[in-house]
């Protein structure tokens, strides 16, 4: 932008932000039909709106790079120096995501624990498992809650008989 007078310039900014913000009002409104709250009863497939999300977003980092950072001016050298650490971060993100899940479900495999799927549901049987551990525990609770009743009372017993002694002597 160096090469452009100040009106010329002000034009080129003014349009990249009137860009940016067509973008940004596509973006809203594809998130809000694809949940349904513009018309109701219409959802967008959840690939659909994400993947137009995703795509829009691109767009606008290209677009912010390219023009107001002034990679379009420089030598493509330099371009592609900024470019591929991008690349493998964004990779590096993508396989970090995808082995803390792998991760993540081998230890819940390894400690018994039940794994619910994306929806949150859990299958019958580890819902029946947690049911059975539920119900142990309450009995074990009831059975400590009786066991102390019975220590109390015997430990007053106690005391009664000794002060008995006591007086008899």
């Amino acid at each position: 932008m160096g090469h452009l007078s100040y009106e010329e310039s002000k034009k080129v900014v003014l349009r990249g932000l009137l860009i940016l913000a067509i973008v940004t009002l596509l973006e809203v409104f594809v998130a809000l039909i694809g949940k349904g709250y513009i018309i109701n009863g219409f959802h967008l497939p959840i690939w659909i709106m994400y993947g137009a999300m995703i795509s829009m977003s691109l767009y606008k980092a290209y677009f912010i790079v390219y023009y107001f950072m002034h990679m379009k001016y420089e030598v493509p050298g330099l371009v592609k120096s900024v470019l591929l650490p991008t690349m493998l971060l964004l990779w590096a993100v993508i396989a970090f995501f995808t082995e803390g899940r792998s991760w993540h479900d081998w230890r819940a495999q390894k400690n018994d624990r039940p794994i619910a799927s994306l929806t949150g549901v859990v299958n019958e049987k580890e819902s029946k498992m947690e049911t059975k551990h539920g119900q142990v525990e309450e009995q074990k609770n009831e059975q400590m809650t009786k066991d102390s009743t019975l220590q109390t009372d015997g430990n007053t017993h106690d005391e009664e008989s000794t002060s008995e002694e006591t007086q008899h002597h």
